[in-house]
């Protein structure tokens, strides 16, 4: 969700209290003036500057290049009669944001001209006003000419990293779809014809009980056989299917908190080498669940990652400044998905929601309950 701020531009090197200035600098410039209506008329050509820009900030062709010529206007007059050139730094940012080649050439090019154009006509009609300007004026000119080019690269990057990791993420999918499909293949191959055969010998068994009891043992002696054989089998399938490891799903956990421009602190105070494969599995799966419900509802810009240890218990907590409680509908599904995964562990799971943030706070003991121990 955009917030009121996103209107200033972002990742130029400049900080948002810079560009808060830029915005208030205008008036100084404008209230130099002795006359009502240059006054007048600079307070509402700078309010109508913001105006168009917050209208034209997410629109698409052709509202974009009208409200961006208009802007160009506007800077032009401001240049000339206020000496005030930097209205253009907003138009710089805006004109990155072109997505077209060919509208973003077009566009810079006119925007360079003008800019040059009205500081040149600026030193003929206030010759010392402008001089006194002049470092920043150099300084203004070069965030003319580098800040759309920067602005228009790092879009374009960010966009063929949404394309990769819009493939990875097919991939993902169409892994966990064969997965899925081999894991049917092989419980079919692997206990539909051994339950097949518990189920007609345990009918065998049942009618042999009075007729011929030793026979009877006999097949149920084949029942039992045959279960734990199955059971093996279950264990060997179980063992052969990949571990999702913690180090990988740290390693997507940072780049989609980066992806998302959320401030992120992590601390591993865990010795992941000693992890059983199942617990390992299990904090993972939990760490994506809680990282996504952050990413995706939280609307937090800082979150930290917890990772830590005692004699007993391995512990795990998420926690975010973001909206908090009301995250906790959109999550519901997925605190029931940690719930199922940990109590196959024996693990806990405690969530925090509160005005300030969302916290999730997962422990599972040492001692698991795993399958080699059934």
């Amino acid at each position: 969700m955009r917030q009121w701020y996103h209107i200033f531009p972002r990742n130029t090197g400049l900080s948002l209290y810079i560009w808060v200035i830029f915005c208030v600098l205008p008036f100084y410039f404008i209230f130099r003036s002795t006359s009502l209506w240059e006054i007048s008329a600079g307070v509402s050509l700078t309010l109508l500057f913001f105006a168009i820009y917050w209208f034209t900030f997410n629109s698409h062709e052709p509202l974009m290049y009208i409200g961006l010529s208009i802007e160009f206007i506007i800077n032009i007059i401001m240049t000339i009669l206020y000496g005030y050139v930097y209205f253009a730094l907003f138009t710089a940012f805006f004109v990155g944001n072109i997505r077209g080649k060919a509208g973003f050439i077009t566009m810079y090019v006119i925007h360079m001209v003008m800019i040059v154009g009205g500081i040149t006509a600026g030193f003929f009609f206030n010759y010392s006003l402008f001089l006194n300007q002049l470092p920043f004026l150099i300084t203004t000119v070069l965030g003319v000419i580098l800040i759309p080019i920067n602005r228009y690269n790092r879009l374009k990057q960010e966009e063929l990293e949404e394309q990769l990791e819009d493939a990875n993420r097919k991939i993902a999918e169409l892994a966990i779809v064969e997965e899925r499909h081999r894991i049917a293949r092989d419980l079919h191959d692997t206990l539909g014809q051994k339950l097949s055969m518990i189920g007609l010998k345990s009918e065998l068994v049942a009618k042999l009980l009075e007729k011929d009891p030793v026979k009877a043992r006999k097949e149920l002696q084949d029942v039992q056989n045959t279960a734990r054989h199955a059971l093996k089998e279950v264990r060997e399938m179980v063992s052969d299917m990949k571990t999702v490891r913690l180090t990988e799903e740290l390693a997507h956990v940072e780049q989609l908190m980066d992806t998302a421009q959320i401030k992120h602190k992590m601390v591993m105070k865990v010795d992941q080498s000693s992890l059983p494969s199942l617990m390992e599995s299990v904090l993972s799966m939990c760490l994506k669940e809680a990282v996504t419900n952050v990413v995706k509802h939280s609307q937090a810009n800082h979150c930290s990652i917890v990772f830590s240890e005692t004699k007993k218990e391995v512990r795990m907590q998420v926690e975010d400044n973001g909206v908090g409680k009301n995250s906790v509908p959109d999550f519901g599904n997925g605190l029931q998905g940690m719930r199922e995964r940990l109590s196959f562990i024996n693990g806990k799971l405690a969530v925090t929601a509160h005005s300030e943030g969302f916290k999730v706070d997962v422990t599972i003991p040492k001692v698991l309950r795993q399958m080699e121990e059934v």
